[in-house]
């Protein structure tokens, strides 16, 4: 109700400064804070060991660099589930045995602390690259035949300028996604692509729910209504369908993710926080960007074509 005289043409550069003004933020803070990338994307070893008791943080980073001169140890009081945990990085691979001796070192070193091994990860720094840059692929390809798909879908109200227009809301879903990662320290993790290929279906979803309600009213509606009329309807009929589902859905995941962060879960953390920021950024895309910019596309093209005519 509080948009009923909301119009969206006359708004749309107000709406595309935001975006830009968010964006510019997201890279200010990705050139200052720079990006970290999970073991997945940059190779090297992981290690992580539950212990009980009292563990004195200095004493055990300096028996672990007497084995591992270029470890990161972490002793995290309340790691993920609760457990008390010794986290060590390495930037390099670790083959089985020289694990199997760190493991009974570590043991040997602090026998009271009852120390268990619950994750090691140990991956070829060239391996780590190649995930990334097929994983990059994989969004690329998928982002392509999304494009192709609304581009066919909806032919009747120009589908290439549609299709374009969709995309450019998915990469600004993708970079605000991205951003999250930067300005909260998530680790780029394989966890990234899961949250890229669900926003990309979830944005996509509320794009082609206003675009179906403009084809459905450029049929209805007087012939002499301009594109910006339709849009401006469209969107004023769509609009409450999209934000009852990007309200409930906000609320869901929203949820997970502060769940997560109180019990420090960290590998649902860094599905759910980019995810709740995603379903917003999804919402504003498609509704404040993707379609009224649409609509100023349609609008040139006619008159370049009207120009051309004359000519």
């Amino acid at each position: 109700m509080m948009l009923k005289n909301f119009d969206f043409i006359a708004n749309r550069k107000i709406c595309l400064w935001i975006s830009i003004g968010l964006l510019l933020i997201g890279l200010i803070c990705n050139i200052v804070m720079g990006v970290e990338l999970d073991i997945d994307f940059k190779g090297g070893t992981l290690f992580k060991y539950s212990f009980e008791g009292a563990l004195d943080a200095a004493a055990t980073e300096d028996f672990v660099q007497t084995k591992f001169d270029d470890a990161d140890v972490t002793v995290d009081e309340n790691g993920e589930s609760g457990l008390k945990m010794i986290v060590v990085s390495l930037p390099r691979e670790v083959d089985v045995e020289t694990q199997t001796t760190f493991i009974d070192a570590l043991k040997k070193q602090f026998p009271d602390n009852n120390i268990k091994e619950l994750e090691t990860n140990s991956l070829q720094p060239s391996y780590g690259k190649t995930f990334f840059l097929k994983c990059c692929v994989a969004i690329a390809l998928a982002s392509l035949f999304l494009v192709i798909y609304v581009g066919f879908r909806f032919r009747r109200i120009g589908g290439f300028s549609a299709g374009v227009m969709a995309l450019v809301a998915l990469l600004h879903d993708i970079l605000i996604a991205y951003f999250v990662f930067v300005v909260f320290r998530i680790p780029l993790n394989d966890n990234f692509v899961a949250v890229v290929l669900t926003i990309l279906g979830y944005s996509l979803n509320d794009t082609l729910v206003i675009y179906d309600r403009i084809r459905e009213n450029r049929a209805k509606m007087d012939k002499k209504a301009s594109i910006d009329e339709v849009v401006n309807v469209s969107l004023h009929q769509s609009f409450g369908r999209t934000l009852n589902t990007t309200i409930c859905t906000f609320i869901a995941i929203a949820t997970v993710a502060v769940i997560a962060l109180i019990f420090s879960m960290d590998a649902i953390v860094s599905f759910a926080l980019p995810m709740t920021f995603g379903v917003v950024a999804g919402f504003f895309s498609s509704t404040f960007l993707c379609t009224p910019l649409w609509a100023l596309w349609v609008k040139q093209s006619a008159k370049r074509k009207a120009l051309k005519a004359k000519k």
